[in-house]
């Protein structure tokens, strides 16, 4: 079973950068949309950021301009790098992908196991 696997997460300082990584853990078809969605305590996972396999963006109104979503399609990766980070950007982070595990697979939606930034002086 593919997992995507998380990485990157951690504790930094108002104004700071972080960046996040994810990629699934097993071998794979093709890698449809990917995105990062955050979950901060007591709240429901919202959408931060989405990237098509041709390259076009799209992002939450309060990251833009601070955040900046990539991928590596021959590595199957997705990056996140995040600056100017603010508290409201505390949360765990959760990577989501539609993969094909074969040339004849339906895509289905996959999902990391999140990691933490938190974001506090």
């Amino acid at each position: 079973q593919v997992q995507l696997v998380e990485s990157g997460g951690g504790l930094v300082q108002p104004g700071g950068s972080l960046r996040l990584s994810c990629a699934p853990s097993g071998s794979i078809f093709s890698i449809n949309v990917m995105r990062w969605f955050r979950q901060a305590p007591g709240k429901q996972r919202e959408f931060v950021a989405a990237i098509a396999a041709e390259g076009t963006t799209n992002y939450k109104d309060s990251v833009k301009g601070r955040f900046t979503i990539s991928r590596d399609n021959a590595k199957n990766t997705v990056n996140l790098q995040m600056n100017g980070l603010e508290p409201e950007d505390t949360g765990v982070y959760y990577c989501n992908a539609v993969i094909a595990l074969f040339r004849t697979s339906v895509p289905q939606g996959y999902w990391g196991q999140g990691t933490q930034v938190t974001v506090s002086s």
